[in-house]
């Protein structure tokens, strides 16, 4: 037996991708382990979206690489957007590899596999206009009862500090059809929490059916028996449109929860990262929402450091997150990444000055966030089961305003046994900046 080791690194969306990869590997009859020394081929799937992405995807590839000199390891495959970004280098620099499969070519991954158990080197660059069919295809590696589904692969925003668009092509859409068969496949394995990503899940159909379909798809996503949340992430303000905003109201499967990623809020720094979209419009969308939906809970997150960024722009940052207390919100700071015409800017910002508007930015959410949890005490929410913390004795619960892995919990206690995946309802006691306290109803 062939023992397969899958490394899956950076965001979400490259999840997915990586679970296509192994389902095709396991239908082929290999088996998947996750013991390094048992391996006899290990597939990193690789990010390179910011310069701490790509160092972790490097010592990754460093790191496995030793196990052929030490373990059975035969070989390394290398995928995703390190793999089509420096396809040209990776052979030279990185010699422990010996095949490489662009982020286009997920459905190559057996015979990149066949091909290095037989010692052959391989590579696969399928062209970005091409949209890897997923239907059925997945094997889930997280928990049973979440899931991500992607609707969508690229983008055509160009903004300028971003790499996406030269490594995954331009914006197109999932169809339809092929999106509801796979979401069907999810649920009836057990997923009852299914969150939409794509680089932009709100242009969804935009480029097929000639407008936007994210609320269409997401009206046709909620007819599946056993499905309970739908989450929404990634949703540029721009193009949230009203019949979205009044699907998420009326539509009881669908989280009043957004990922609204803004990345700036003034217009100098807007413009020069090639957003579309200005500050007034963004506090005018932000507005129509809260009204429409008073409950919903936006995330984002924001660049700091940016190329050209004043003291100015910073506390105009600063006074916006003031004025629109998210939800959840985090910061980075910013990456120059080769090719992308932010790079080559003047008024490049040092690390330091990057750092301490970060820093300011999440002190100052620190306390927005504990703000609005305090508002949440005496309130009833619907919470679904993580897990089991045995040291504090209690579970780890999420409601509808936290998505899986970034945003906070709801900790419970109870008497009674829960299942990861159980739905309950809590009255929430207490609080602290980032985390829920309550007590089953």
């Amino acid at each position: 037996m062939t023992n397969i080791l899958f490394v899956s690194l950076g965001c979400d969306k490259n999840l997915v991708d990586s679970e296509v990869m192994l389902a095709l590997l396991k239908e082929k009859g290999y088996s998947i382990t996750n013991v390094e020394s048992e391996a006899d081929v290990c597939v990193i799937n690789t990010c390179c979206f910011i310069g701490d992405a790509k160092e972790e995807s490097i010592e990754n590839i460093i790191e496995i690489g030793k196990l052929k000199e030490t373990g059975r390891l035969k070989a390394i495959i290398v995928t995703g957007c390190l793999a089509q970004r420096y396809k040209e280098e990776i052979f030279d620099e990185l010699p422990e590899v010996d095949a490489v499969l662009g982020t286009m070519s997920i459905e190559a991954i057996v015979t990149a596999v066949d091909e290095v158990l037989e010692g052959k080197r391989f590579e696969c660059f399928t062209p970005l206009e091409h949209l890897p069919s997923i239907k059925d295809k997945r094997s889930m590696t997280g928990v049973s009862y979440t899931g991500y589904l992607k609707i969508a692969e690229g983008c055509n925003k160009r903004c300028t500090y971003c790499i996406i668009p030269y490594v995954r092509g331009n914006y197109r859409s999932v169809p339809m059809e092929e999106v509801l068969e796979q979401a069907k496949y999810l649920v009836d394995n057990g997923i009852t929490e299914l969150c939409l990503v794509a680089q932009e899940t709100t242009l969804y159909g935009i480029d097929l059916y000639g407008k936007k379909c994210l609320h269409e798809l997401i009206r046709k996503l909620s007819e599946l028996d056993g499905l309970h949340w739908i989450r929404l992430l990634y949703c540029y303000p721009e193009e949230i449109t009203d019949e979205l905003i009044e699907e998420i109201r009326d539509n009881e499967k669908v989280c009043h929860y957004i990922d609204m990623p803004l990345q700036h809020s003034e217009d100098t720094v807007l413009k020069r990262m090639g957003r579309r979209t200005t500050k007034a419009e963004i506090t005018e969308r932000i507005h129509k929402i809260r009204e429409m939906i008073p409950d919903i809970v936006l995330r984002t997150t924001l660049i700091t450091g940016f190329p050209g960024e004043t003291e100015e722009d910073h506390q105009g940052v600063m006074e916006f997150i003031d004025e629109m207390e998210f939800g959840r919100l985090g910061a980075f700071t910013y990456s120059a990444e080769e090719g992308t015409p932010a790079a080559e800017m003047e008024e490049q910002i040092p690390e330091e000055v990057k750092e301490r508007y970060r820093d300011e930015i999440m002190e100052l959410q620190q306390e927005i966030s504990f703000d609005v949890n305090r508002r949440q005490i005496g309130r009833e929410l619907e919470v679904v089961v993580d897990g089991y913390l045995y040291e504090d004795e209690m579970y780890a619960c999420r409601s509808y305003m936290d998505a899986p892995d970034i945003d906070g919990m709801v900790f419970v206690k109870s008497d009674e046994e829960l299942l990861s995946g159980d739905f309950i309802k809590v009255k929430i006691t207490d609080c602290n900046e980032y985390d829920l306290v309550g007590e089953i109803i």
